[in-house]
C-alpha cells in the first residue's frame, strides 16, 4: 500500500509509503492522498489532519518514468494541489522534500521537519520548471529573493534556514517531524472547530487569492519547455546519471 491512514484521536495521518522510489508520486500515490484527503474532508469526528513520507523521505518529487497519474476531481494533481480544504492540514517532514514533494508541503497550512530535513525544487537541473503550482506558491511563503535563489538554482533550502525565513514551523530531531506534527495537531484540537476553521479559510483566502491567472501562466510555460532538446535531455541525464549538456534549444 502505497499511502496508509491512522486516526489518533480527532486527527487523521496519512503517510506515503513508496521508500524504493524515494516517495516518488505516481499513480497510487495520487489515488491514495485522494481517498485520504476525501477521509479527512468529509468525516466530521476529524478536526486536523498530517501528510508525512516516513522516517526517512518526505518525497524526491514527481515519478519521471511513470508520472503522477490523472489529476482526481476534487483534487486535482496528486490529489491535492488544487484541492479546496476546510480543515488544518499539517506537513511532517522528514528527509528529501523535493519538486512535487515540496509542492504537496505548499499544500499544507503548517509544517513540521526535521534538523535533516531538505527542501527544493530541482526541476530547472531536468530542462522544467515547476508545475504544480511550485512556482507562484513559493514566494508566498519564502521572500521573494530566496524563492527566486531557489527556482532558478534548483538546490535545496536546509530546515533550519527554512525555520529561520519563516516557512518551517518547528524543528525537530531527527525521527520526531511526525511526533511533532502530531503534537501541533493536537495544539490545534483543543480549540473549537468550526471558529478553527473560519479563521483558516479567511487567511488562506488572503495569502491565495485567485490562482486562474497564475495557473495559466504556469501552465503555458511548462508546455513550452516540454518540447525543448533541453527537457530530453535533462531527463536523459538524470536515469543516466551525468551532468547535462545544455544547449538552449
Amino acid at each position: 500500500m502505497t499511502v496508509s491512514t491512522s486516526r489518533h484521536g480527532r486527527v487523521l495521518v496519512t503517510v506515503m509509503s513508496r521508500p524504493e522510489k524515494r516517495n516518488a508520486l505516481n499513480a497510487d500515490i495520487t489515488a491514495g492522498l485522494d481517498a485520504a484527503m476525501n477521509e479527512l474532508e468529509d468525516d466530521p469526528e476529524l478536526w486536523c489532519g498530517v501528510l508525512t513520507g516516513g522516517d526517512e523521505v518526505f518525497s524526491a518529487g514527481a515519478d519521471l518514468a511513470a508520472g503522477p497519474g490523472a489529476p482526481t476531481e476534487r483534487g486535482g494533481l496528486v490529489g491535492l494541489i488544487t484541492r479546496r480544504r476546510t480543515k488544518p492540514l499539517i506537513a511532517a517532514v522528514e528527509g528529501y522534500a523535493l519538486g512535487g514533494g515540496l509542492e504537496l508541503v505548499l499544500c499544507c497550512d503548517l509544517v513540521v521537519a526535521s534538523r535533516t530535513a531538505t527542501f527544493g525544487l530541482p526541476e530547472v537541473k531536468r530542462g522544467l520548471m515547476p508545475d504544480f503550482g511550485g512556482a507562484f506558491r513559493i514566494s508566498r511563503v519564502l521572500p521573494v529573493n530566496v524563492a527566486r535563489e531557489m527556482l532558478l538554482t534548483g538546490e535545496p533550502l536546509p530546515a533550519d534556514r527554512a525555520e529561520r525565513l519563516g516557512f518551517v514551523n518547528m524543528v525537530t530531531e531527527p525521527g520526531s517531524a511526525l511526533a511533532g506534527a502530531q503534537a501541533l495537531a493536537e495544539r490545534i484540537c483543543a480549540n473549537a472547530p468550526l471558529a478553527v476553521r473560519e479563521a483558516l479559510a479567511v487567511v488562506n483566502a488572503a495569502v491565495d487569492g485567485d490562482e486562474r491567472g497564475s495557473w495559466e501562466a504556469s501552465h503555458a510555460a511548462h508546455g513550452r519547455l516540454l518540447g525543448t532538446d533541453d527537457v530530453k535531455e535533462g531527463v536523459a541525464a538524470f536515469f543516466e546519471r551525468r551532468p547535462p549538456s545544455w544547449t538552449a534549444r
